[in-house]
């Protein structure tokens, strides 16, 4: 099997898991649910669920029931991200992985509570992971429970102040002092790096990785996000609607700064080929090793969506 048919596998399984626990559409409010789910089943790569499986695979992690509740956890958080973005405050855009994004088809104030019910929802799904627990001793059991403290810890953190809605701050404010390069490098690391940098860490802390593993994760997953927020700037420039799903120009249109501005095309791709090395390196000085997982990593760099 090639890597392009093991992945289109790995994207059905976890499109599979989301359905377990997607919200019903029902109730008076069944609208949000409706808007939530026309946004999270919309397609994509799942990189992020994606990541923390084979991060949590790499580490022999056991019990999926455990993990599945955190691969939708970060999906959601991830697509509220994505609503958000596109609305006509933010980027303004009509479309997002194919089709017309949330608020143009369920109306502005619908696109505002759908992300606002992912976010939300997200975190009732994770704490689902405390009914999977199924230690067979008190002391396994305990074991288990400190576990996912410290991943709900770590998804509260990455997706907020301190992660990405942080991020998402410094995308609308001005900064001063500071040079466009060092700016954007501190908000792609929390705006893009930060979900990623959970994914994986996620997936390390729940197979009962060491803290020293946890913090090499989170390295290799920030250099990875970055390089990622800088090919996609690339790509804003060089890509294709059809390609990409998604308008391009996009950045350009929103008069934002990015990589393709403050350097010319061959210095940013030059800056993503940097970066990605950094992230390979630190990736192949772990004592675990998986063989996809490195292969999914060098295609998101060299990606053409």
């Amino acid at each position: 099997m090639n890597f392009n048919q093991e992945m289109q596998e790995k994207i059905s399984e976890i499109e599979a898991i989301l359905e377990e626990f997607i919200p019903k559409e029902e109730g008076y409010q069944k609208t949000i649910m409706q808007a939530m789910n026309y946004s999270l089943l919309a397609g994509g790569k799942r990189l992020r669920p994606m990541l923390m499986v084979e991060t949590f695979s790499m580490f022999n992690g056991l019990n999926m029931d455990i993990l599945k509740p955190f691969m939708a956890a970060i999906e959601m958080i991830h697509t509220y991200s994505l609503v958000h973005d596109d609305l006509p405050a933010m980027d303004n855009d009509e479309y997002r992985r194919g089709r017309k994004t949330t608020h143009v088809v369920f109306g502005e104030a619908l696109g505002i509570l759908a992300g606002d019910g992912l976010l939300n929802y997200a975190f009732e799904t994770a704490l689902k992971a405390f009914d999977a627990i199924t230690a067979s001793t008190p002391t396994e059991e305990l074991t288990t429970y400190r576990r996912i403290a410290k991943a709900m810890q770590t998804l509260a953190a990455k997706a907020g102040i301190y992660g990405m809605i942080g991020g998402q701050v410094i995308d609308t404010e001005e900064y001063h002092g500071v040079t466009e390069q060092e700016r954007l490098d501190f908000m792609y690391r929390l705006k893009t790096g930060a979900l990623m940098e959970a994914s994986m860490m996620i997936g390390a802390i729940l197979a009962g990785a060491t803290d020293e593993e946890v913090n090499k994760i989170e390295y290799i997953a920030g250099n990875i996000g970055l390089a990622f927020q800088i090919k996609d700037d690339i790509l804003d420039i060089t890509g294709t609607p059809e390609v990409l799903g998604k308008p391009v120009l996009s950045d350009e249109k929103n008069e934002k700064v990015t990589y393709v501005t403050i350097m010319d095309l061959n210095k940013a791709s030059e800056r993503v080929e940097v970066i990605s090395k950094q992230a390979v390196d630190a990736f192949e000085e772990l004592p675990y090793q998986n063989e996809y997982l490195k292969s999914l990593i060098i295609k998101l760099i060299n990606r053409e969506n």
